[in-house]
């Protein structure tokens, strides 16, 4: 689930995990863009984590599918960051500009304007390990300028999510960072009552910036 810290408290629409990056065809077990409209999903998730490590989905194939669901007004919520390795060799600038070029490079930046953007230090998911407020916002004022360079000034109307292990412990902290618009839950959205104190942080960090 995302929150961001621009949503009103009433403003809520259903997103998709995931989607193919055919409009239709005989994929057995995958769900169509198409489709995904079909019900009301307004919104999908590509180039998570999990789905590039579990299922080869690199960004050649996540450009793909940001292409298919704009066509059908799907609004992407785009996925990039480092692993551990990446991190500690200090790769990861390297790392999540690469991913952004591949899978954005193609796009007008009119396109790149109707995205959602969440960095995924995966490093610190369901690791014990939890990027700092000042990591966080490190890594998503790069991510800001990456989308400078591809997109120039239409780069500051994209969002961009924190998808490292928010909880109520460190959302604070996170939420406050200049190019921190909101996060990615994963896990802590599990429980209600957490993702609720979620909602509440990032509500309440907004009326403070």
């Amino acid at each position: 689930m995302a929150v961001e810290k621009t949503k009103s408290a009433g403003s809520v629409i259903i997103a998709a995990q995931n989607c193919h990056q055919e409009e239709q065809g005989a994929f057995t077990g995958e769900v169509s863009v198409p489709m995904l409209r079909s019900i009301g999903v307004k919104a999908c998730i590509v180039g998570h984590s999990e789905r590039r490590q579990y299922y080869g989905e690199h960004d050649a194939i996540v450009a793909r599918k940001i292409k298919v669901l704009l066509k059908h007004g799907l609004q992407p919520i785009y996925c990039c960051g480092e692993n551990r390795v990446e991190r500690e060799s200090g790769r990861f600038r390297e790392v999540v500009a690469g991913q952004m070029r591949e899978a954005l490079g193609g796009l007008a930046p009119a396109e790149i304007a109707g995205l959602v953007v969440a960095y995924e230090p995966v490093w610190a998911i369901g690791t014990g390990l939890t990027a700092t407020p000042e990591q966080a916002a490190e890594m998503h004022a790069f991510i800001r300028e990456e989308l400078h360079h591809l997109a120039g000034s239409r780069a500051m109307e994209v969002p961009l999510l924190y998808g490292g292990s928010c909880k109520p412990e460190n959302a604070t902290g996170i939420f406050q960072g200049k190019d921190v618009d909101g996060g990615l839950i994963g896990g802590a959205a599990l429980t209600a009552d957490t993702f609720i104190a979620l909602v509440r942080i990032a509500g309440e960090v907004k009326q403070h910036h």
